[in-house]
């Protein structure tokens, strides 16, 4: 029976032990144990050698998805006589592995800071096949990215512009630069998420395009490539994209009666299945729904259709991540300010807010199940919660568990491989959890979980003070 408390889009699940490759990774199963294990290898293999909080990604799952998008992405483009050029957003993961895969694949890298095109360049990602964002880079990000010879570098505002043809004359160098674009389109998604809204931090304003395009386009040490848009995050369908499109190729047509404009870029933003009742469109519909959107634009305009870009990255890796908890404590908290009397059952895991910011961020929902053991108990309505000192700190805001669920099981949480070590953190001096990759059988470390003795690395006083204490019993 549904409990009240339970959110419209929250059923009660038939199988408390399936996991639906929905929203799990593919290679996600239960042995005959009933225990949950990803290509093989079991969680409690997983814990036991790497501990909780884990996160643990099913490497033949990102290569998959990454290579069907590309595939798509690449196939609706010459489905319209043009060719798809495809980034990996590293903003949604990266680590030194992670890049490695990505060039393995012939994706392109889109990185947003600094440490970011180190951690690209230091995985092998050719620095051509990188493009640099941000709305406030600095002089020092921007001079590292013209001397590493990166293929793009967007522009965010005027001023960007003159620093990019500042850097690249004093290291005598042509940089492609791209203009971001503010499309004004509004897309359906959180208002935090959608990122082409008139009144917010990102790109510039159509009607300013021409001017600063000329400016680009009379300075001997920058090369136009083209502009760029990026409506949103997390979103369903293909209409947002296809309208930024539109306006897009409009500004596109005006350039052109000045110079070559070759390429166009829609950013990414495609959703994908955090809970069962979502329902993200497969890749191939909404790539070739675009495709014809830019055909359409373009033949109204009688213009050839440029080179197409795409920057998807949760997409790619979102479901192919999962995180690992230990249960600690569990709590019924009987609730009576609704319309009946109801119990949500607590349950208290050894992360949080720390390794998952995003619920608390956006209001995000997830789905978790118990994966260290199977259960034929009644489900129970439950709130994952973390061990930080907020009230906010809420891991999975409201799914099912058996009512058996008990302190040291495992629990997963699906579709995280996106966004959530990107956005970990040290609140309350908790440490950010490990990252482990799975394939044919292993769990291999590709980032090393942080110790309590990283969390003073950088502590001043800690330092002076270990340096002053008596090694081996004597002054």
């Amino acid at each position: 029976m549904t409990n009240p408390l339970a959110p419209d889009w929250l059923t009660v699940p038939r199988d408390l032990n399936d996991l639906d490759t929905k929203i799990w990774p593919t290679n996600i199963s239960r042995n005959k144990y009933g225990e949950a294990q990803i290509s093989g290898v079991a969680v409690s293999e997983m814990t036991a050698q790497f501990g909780t909080p884990l996160y643990v990604i099913d490497e033949d799952d990102f290569r998959v998805r990454a290579k069907r998008i590309k595939n798509a992405l690449e196939a609706a483009a010459e489905s319209i006589g043009t060719k798809a050029k495809v980034y990996y957003a590293g903003k949604a993961f990266l680590c030194t592995e992670v890049a490695n895969w990505v060039s393995e694949l012939g994706l392109n890298l889109d990185v947003a800071s600094g440490g970011e095109l180190a951690a690209a360049l230091a995985g092998g990602v050719a620095p051509e096949n990188i493009g640099v964002h941000g709305n406030n880079k600095s002089l020092a990000e921007i001079g590292r990215a013209v001397g590493a010879g990166v293929g793009a570098i967007v522009i965010d505002s005027e001023i960007e512009l003159e620093r990019i043809a500042s850097a690249a004359q004093a290291q005598g160098k042509v940089q492609a630069v791209r203009i971001r674009v503010n499309a004004g389109v509004h897309a359906s998604t959180h208002e935090y998420l959608a990122t082409a809204r008139e009144d917010q931090k990102f790109g510039i304003a159509r009607q300013d395009v021409a001017a600063l395009v000329a400016r680009i386009r009379s300075d001997a040490h920058l090369e136009f490539l083209g502009i760029h848009s990026h409506i949103g995050s997390q979103i369903f369908e293909a209409d947002g994209f296809v309208e930024a499109a539109r306006r897009l190729i409009e500004v596109h047509s005006q350039l052109l009666s000045a110079g070559p404009v070759p390429e166009l870029n829609l950013g990414g933003g495609f959703g994908i299945n955090y809970t069962s009742a979502d329902n993200a469109p497969n890749i191939e519909t909404i790539a070739f729904k675009i495709a014809e959107g830019v055909k359409l634009a373009c033949e109204e305009r009688q213009i050839e259709v440029p080179v197409l870009a795409f920057e998807p990255g949760r997409a790619m890796i979102g479901q192919s991540g999962i995180t690992l908890y230990t249960v600690g404590t569990i709590k019924d908290v009987a609730v009576t300010d609704g319309s009946a009397p109801a119990v949500r059952k607590y349950v208290s895991v050894d992360g949080g807010m720390s390794d998952n910011m995003r619920p608390s961020l956006y209001a995000a929902d997830y789905q978790t199940r118990l994966v260290s053991r199977t259960s034929d108990q009644d489900a129970a309505l439950v709130r994952v919660v973390g061990k930080h000192c907020e009230s906010g700190d809420i891991v999975v805001r409201a799914d099912y568990l058996p009512s058996d669920v008990a302190n040291n099981d495992i629990i997963a949480v699906a579709a995280t491989g996106a966004y959530c070590y990107s956005l970990s953190n040290n609140y309350n001096f908790l440490t950010r959890p490990p990252v482990v990759a799975v394939r044919d059988g292993q769990a291999r470390l590709i980032v090393r979980g942080e110790t309590e003795a990283d969390l003073f690395v950088r502590d001043v006083r800690f330092q002076e003070l270990q340096k002053n204490l008596p090694k081996n019993g004597k002054e």
